[in-house]
């Protein structure tokens, strides 16, 4: 299959990018937009695309005539809405990350267009891809613990994992990407929606920025952690800990395009990366909570909180019958049945990020491409609603009420058509 990519950060490059490499005889990258020339440059060598087809703006890739089968659009949030409508203009297969957009009204037209035109278009809720969470959906629909009444779900985000993205940033500010509900958890909603079955009918939420603002930062600490921070030394945050090596992992190797440490160490003096984690432009939430009431009464207390060491998620669904816990960091799935049965299942596992998910997604892409009619795990239309969850509690967070959805998607589209 030939595809182009439109955004070469660092989902585009390690996780898609990277599948190709490792079986092009699934997948040929043959044409990239990135406005970052050095990001452009190393997607392109490292897939063979010639000069004439690298762009620095997708809207010169979107005006030639259709150039490949299938198109990634992996660009910023708020990057997403014009390029995958022109995409499902000109007839690609498209595998757009999430979020569909940062604006509801956005997200329907997405959905709307997508369906009305036919379109293959594969949003990137991965986690419905990974092993671990198949093998707890599996589990689910035979109902071994019977009908399932009320779940408790952690999406535990990691203090480095917050302070990088949601801090220091492509995602630290709510109006030049998204809410974090959104951004963050709608992988969450989406989970919760698949793996309960039926619609979501109200929420409540609650959340906050608490401690990474000015008021909270060490005495003698810094703007930036290379500016002689006197904190520097023993502080969990520190850039120079976290982004100072010679390893290729994560965060380190999405700082900057060169893996250099010169260059790892110009992009924290200049860069985002740099900054102290108390005096950035962030204000998207560390930590919030969501209840949700599902058809058949199902309840759902989630919690999203930056204050934990590790990143994962872990889980308890109790049913009529008996429960389940996970934890997916351990890969495991206890079953606790009420008449004393007892099981501990550990998934099987697959290479890539997300716990194999990223692996698992393109995979299921490109067979969907090549059978037309095979649809997606993730359409449009199924992950717009799981995006509605998102929004719906996001205005609860900010408004303190309790939000019903009938009445909330009954606005949203009053208010769509005066937009329209």
């Amino acid at each position: 299959m030939k595809a182009a990519l439109i955004g070469a950060g660092s989902r585009g490059y390690y996780a898609y990018g990277t599948y190709a490499l490792e079986y092009p005889q699934e997948i040929q990258f043959i044409a990239v937009a990135e406005p970052n020339k050095e990001k452009r440059d190393k997607f392109a060598e490292a897939h063979h695309i010639p000069e004439n087809m690298r762009f620095e703006d997708w809207t010169e890739l979107l005006e030639k005539d259709q150039l490949c089968e299938a198109i990634l659009i992996c660009s910023p949030d708020r990057d997403h809405y014009k390029p995958v409508m022109k995409a499902i203009e000109k007839g690609y297969s498209i595998l757009l990350e999430k979020p569909m957009s940062p604006k509801p009204h956005e997200t329907l037209e997405i959905a709307e267009a997508a369906e009305k035109n036919n379109t293959l278009l594969t949003v990137c809720h991965v986690m419905r891809y990974a092993p671990f969470y198949q093998a707890l959906k599996e589990s689910v629909d035979r109902k071994v613990i019977g009908d399932i009444v009320s779940i408790q779900w952690n999406e535990n985000v990691g203090y480095f994992h917050q302070a990088h993205s949601f801090v220091r940033g492509n995602w630290s500010n709510s109006g030049k990407s998204s809410p974090m509900i959104l951004q963050k958890s709608c992988h969450d909603m989406d989970m919760l929606a698949w793996l309960i079955g039926t619609e979501c009918k109200s929420v409540s939420s609650y959340g906050s920025l608490t401690y990474f603002k000015k008021e909270n930062a060490p005495e003698g600490s810094t703007q930036r952690c290379l500016d002689g921070c006197k904190v520097e030394k023993e502080c969990s945050y520190s850039a120079a800990k976290w982004y100072l090596h010679d390893r290729d992992v994560w965060p380190a190797n999405v700082i900057s395009a060169n893996p250099s440490i010169d260059s790892r160490l110009k992009a924290i003096q200049e860069g985002p990366y740099g900054r102290c984690v108390f005096h950035c432009d962030n204000d998207v939430v560390d930590h919030q909570v969501v209840n949700l009431l599902f058809e058949n009464d199902v309840t759902v207390a989630f919690t999203m909180t930056a204050f934990t060491n590790e990143t994962y998620r872990n889980f308890k669904i109790m049913g009529t019958k008996g429960e389940i816990s996970g934890n997916d960091v351990r890969n495991e799935i206890e079953i606790n049945l009420f008449s004393g049965e007892k099981e501990t299942v550990h998934p099987e596992t697959v290479d890539g990020g997300h716990m194999g998910a990223d692996t698992g997604i393109m995979a299921d892409f490109i067979l969907s491409v090549k059978q037309k009619d095979r649809g997606s795990l993730t359409s449009g239309i199924v992950s717009a609603k799981s995006h509605m969850i998102a929004f719906a509690a996001e205005e609860s967070r900010v408004s303190g009420a309790m939000v019903s959805l009938e009445d909330y998607m009954r606005n949203l589209k009053m208010t769509k058509e005066e937009v329209l």
